[in-house]
């Protein structure tokens, strides 16, 4: 199980990935419950995805 990085709900990797619920960031895959999820996400990844310190976006 994944979590989803928007919502924080558990998400099933296969099932989020057979309905396309999934996005790459930084070479890593995020996996989401529900378009809107994954569409909040696509539109600014940094906010959900976390990053080093120094290179936060406002």
């Amino acid at each position: 199980m994944a979590t989803d990085p928007v919502c924080g709900m558990q998400v099933d990797e296969r099932e989020a990935a057979s309905t396309g619920l999934t996005s790459v960031y930084r070479d890593q895959t995020y996996y989401f419950c529900a378009p809107g999820c994954k569409r909040e996400f696509d539109q600014n990844p940094g906010r959900y995805a976390g990053q080093p310190r120094g290179e936060e976006q406002e």
